[in-house]
């Protein structure tokens, strides 16, 4: 009986929390889709990027400065309670990074979606009166609905929010609060009309060897996949390191704060005329002319340049960097989706295949969630190939480096345990049981 009445009660504590999100949640997709296409067809307003840059910038300084940190601000009030997450983070966030896109910028959706979703939760978990666990619980809710609407994918989104928080750790307090969230989200954009893009894997020829008749499984291609997603979680460091250095450059030139996203406005203007083409803009999904280097066409042979992920990661690094907003994730779609399409020329493999361990895996590295991406991978391109997903989220999770994008993402267990990684450990579990303790005995 305890545990219905559980189920109960946080079944109608997420429901209207769930449901604002998705609604909010299918506004700014229509909204990001609308600005997309209208920079498409006035194409003059690529010149406007650096004046939007400072534009935003204002907006921060006056109306959203307490919103600033984003996903992390969020990710730190699940950790420990501060200063709460303030309501206009939504509006602010929401109306800046349709600016982004507007006029060019390279930015994603999630952090967008995922600050929807965190802000709207803080804001109801106001209104019922919650306690500091139950408003913990749902914030982290808000994070799974605002995650598993934006991409169509809920049982990603319940995973993602219980597994980014800590590294090494999965939040399974937050398990059915979670999972209805992320479910109710995705089913509320759908129910306003709003479809997700879909991808597809080509079925893979079979390829007889010498050990076919004994294992199920190709060894020559599982071996092609590990050597792939070393290289995807190298891109994953490379991502994550250049935007943090990004902004920290771009600090010591610039002692005027608006001066930077003016700057950065400047610089891929000018990358966008030195390479010819305005393929790495804004989101990377729709093709703005036939022959566009895109995600879906990532999955095509000959539909990505060599050197595609490596210009996603230049001009969404600079962007993010220098202050315009959105998300990063699916800017980690493309360039592992165009990564991947890259080594399977290499490595003599299938494109599509190794364009969706690109998408996934990237993603999984650098934001260290790789059984979300595993899961990501099964529902965005169906449960043949999840050995296949497994082995390169995991493999690109490794070798992505200590750190990640979110800079509030906690360790509980280092990814690879040695003597000194383990005292370093251990000094912060006693610091933080001497802050219990201290606290406790105030």
């Amino acid at each position: 009986m305890k545990t219905f009445n559980h189920l109960i009660r946080w079944t109608l504590l997420i429901l209207p929390i769930a449901i604002t999100i998705g609604t909010v949640v299918a506004f700014f997709l229509w909204l990001l889709t609308a600005a997309i296409h209208l920079r498409f067809q006035y194409k003059w307003l690529l010149f406007l990027l650096p004046f939007a840059g400072v534009l935003i910038h204002l907006i921060y300084q006056s109306v959203g400065k307490s919103s600033e940190k984003g996903n992390n601000l969020i990710m730190d009030e699940i950790h420990e309670s501060g200063g709460g997450v303030p309501w206009r983070m939504a509006p602010v966030i929401l109306v800046t990074t349709i600016i982004t896109h507007l006029f060019g910028g390279s930015a994603g959706r999630e952090g967008t979606a995922v600050q929807i979703g965190g802000s709207i939760a803080a804001m109801f978990g106001k209104w019922f009166n919650l306690n500091e666990q139950d408003t913990k619980m749902v914030l982290t809710a808000g994070i799974a609905a605002g995650f598993g609407a934006v991409f169509g994918t809920p049982v990603t989104g319940a995973i993602f929010a219980m597994e980014v928080l800590t590294l090494g750790r999965i939040k399974y307090d937050a398990l059915f609060p979670v999972l209805v969230a992320s479910i109710i989200g995705d089913l509320t954009v759908s129910a306003w009309q709003i479809h997700h893009t879909a991808y597809h894997i080509a079925v893979l020829p079979q390829t007889p060897y010498f050990l076919s008749d004994y294992l199920p499984i190709d060894l020559l291609l599982l071996s092609k996949v590990i050597a792939a997603s070393v290289v995807f979680g190298l891109a994953s460091y490379l991502f994550s390191i250049t935007v943090h250095q990004v902004k920290k450059v771009f600090a010591k030139l610039f002692k005027v704060s608006w001066m930077i996203p003016l700057a950065g406005g400047v610089i891929l203007i000018g990358l966008t005329y030195l390479i010819g083409k305005p393929d790495y803009l804004s989101l990377g999904v729709d093709a703005e002319y036939p022959g566009a280097v895109t995600i879906p066409s990532a999955f095509i042979q000959g539909g990505a340049d060599t050197w595609s992920w490596l210009w996603k990661t230049i001009y969404t690094t600079l962007t993010l960097g220098t202050g315009f907003k959105g998300g990063e994730v699916t800017p980690l779609f493309y360039i592992g989706a165009t990564l991947g399409n890259t080594l399977s020329a290499l490595l003599n493999a299938p494109v599509s295949l190794f364009a969706a361990l690109g998408f996934i895996a990237v993603f999984a590295g650098a934001t260290n969630t790789p059984l979300a991406c595993t899961m990501m991978g099964i529902e965005l391109f169906g449960g043949e190939y999840t050995l296949f997903f497994a082995v390169a989220c995991f493999t690109s999770y490794f070798f992505s480096g200590r750190s990640g994008i979110y800079s509030a993402q906690r360790t509980a267990v280092p990814k690879i345990f040695d003597e000194r990684l383990g005292l370093i450990e251990d000094v912060q579990k006693q610091g933080f049981r001497k802050r219990l303790l201290s606290r406790y005995k105030g």
